[in-house]
């Protein structure tokens, strides 16, 4: 497999070191938030779900407008550069937010700047490699930001343990900021064939293969159970991980995905995707029951913490390149912005509904609803979407090797 890793063309590679670059300042921040948000703002769960609901739910509907865009004019580098630029201009304003509307207003920039990048992105990836490399690309894609998530933690522990104040943490992220854009203008994109005519701007999924529409509403559970990461901090520290040690647990969860990503998405090129997206997301389910009746930390928080790093090393890069192979070719960009543009707008009724419950019944019910969502939707992915989906990517496989 390393062989077949260091011959991915450098268009994958630099995309991967921007992701890694990115997320070592995104996730320097990203479990500072939470703790930002209780500590110095003084706002609840409720707050935290609101927050990241809206921040999310608006960038899924830029993820299908840029996709759109990306069909029709067949350049995806000039919305990479510009969403990259973007969010890396909003994280360091964190520093100055004084009320949680504040913030959500800044977290609501930095969204913004992912969905006009994130479906250019994933349309280039899968432009860049073959149907049989999709699975390897897409993986190592997810390792290198999943590095970047190791990196960050790393550092925000270091800065805290170092008595650094939260907002001073908040302006470092300016600098690999600037260094994503740089990387971004390196990006060249594949020679792609003219357009004769430019083609309408239609975001409808009337075109679209029926197997792809019935993946999308397996998606959609999923995700309505799928919350924001942050509660999982909100539960460790509540089980009593201290907060200097909260970034160095997520920064372990990182390291499992970072380790797995490449392998187990690379598997799915040769076994199948909805196999490995099955064991996925019965892995999520088993997480959030068992975490869900936890009651104190220790070794089993953390060993529970490493699962999770599995489950998100099983689907993440699987399930772009499950939507490469279902969609046709011209319009790639439009599908992957319906996938991103369903992930991302049911997180919003996935983070309120969780914050409510978990403040107004108990942390259990919260996570025992998320986990019934994940098994109910790897049951759909089994009955509804496999056998035909099993076919659908042989056939791709059997046309792109004669070929």
């Amino acid at each position: 497999m390393l062989k077949a890793i260091f011959t991915l063309p450098r268009t994958v590679w630099v995309i991967g070191l921007i992701s890694l670059v990115n997320d070592s300042a995104s996730e320097m921040l990203y479990p500072l938030v939470p703790l930002y948000l209780a500590s110095v703002l003084m706002a609840g769960p409720r707050a935290l779900g609101i927050i990241e609901g809206i921040a999310e739910a608006t960038a899924s509907l830029l993820k299908l407008f840029s996709g759109v865009v990306v069909d029709r004019s067949r350049r995806s580098k000039p919305w990479i550069v510009f969403g990259y630029g973007l969010a890396g201009v909003g994280r360091p304003l964190i520093a100055f937010a004084s009320s949680w509307p504040l913030l959500l207003a800044i977290r609501f920039a930095d969204r913004v700047g992912k969905g006009l990048r994130s479906s250019p992105r994933d349309a280039l990836l899968a432009a860049s490699v073959g149907p049989d490399q999709r699975g390897l690309a897409f993986g190592l894609h997810r390792a290198m930001d999943n590095a970047g998530a190791v990196i960050g933690p790393i550092l925000a522990f270091a800065l805290l343990a170092s008595h650094v104040p939260l907002k001073d943490i908040f302006l470092w992220s300016a600098i690999p900021a600037a260094l994503c854009v740089g990387l971004a203008l390196a990006v060249r994109e594949p020679k792609a064939a003219p357009l004769t005519s430019r083609p309408p701007f239609d975001w409808r999924l009337r075109d679209m293969p029926a197997l792809f529409k019935r993946y999308l509403f397996v998606v959609a559970l999923f995700t309505l159970g799928n919350s924001s990461n942050m509660f999982l901090l909100l539960r460790a520290n509540e089980l009593g991980v201290p907060q200097a040690q909260i970034p160095l647990l997520w920064a372990a969860v990182s390291a499992v995905a970072m380790l797995f990503s490449t392998p187990l998405s690379a598997l799915s090129d040769r076994l199948g995707r909805v196999r490995l997206l099955i064991v996925g997301y019965v892995a999520y389910a088993v997480f959030y029951f068992a975490i869900g009746f936890l009651d104190t930390g220790g070794w089993m928080l953390f060993a529970l913490f490493g699962f999770y790093g599995l489950f998100m090393a099983a689907t993440e890069g699987v399930e772009k390149a499950f939507v490469a192979d279902l969609a046709p070719a011209h319009r790639a960009g439009t599908a992957f912005g319906w996938f991103n543009l369903v992930t991302g707008i049911f997180l919003l009724p996935a983070s309120i509904v969780f914050g409510w419950i978990y403040q107004s019944i108990a942390p259990w019910a919260a996570f025992l609803f998320s986990g019934s969502c994940a098994l109910s939707a790897a049951i759909l992915l089994l009955f509804g979407v496999k056998h035909k989906a099993l076919l659908s990517t042989t056939s791709k496989s059997s046309e792109h090797d004669a070929s």
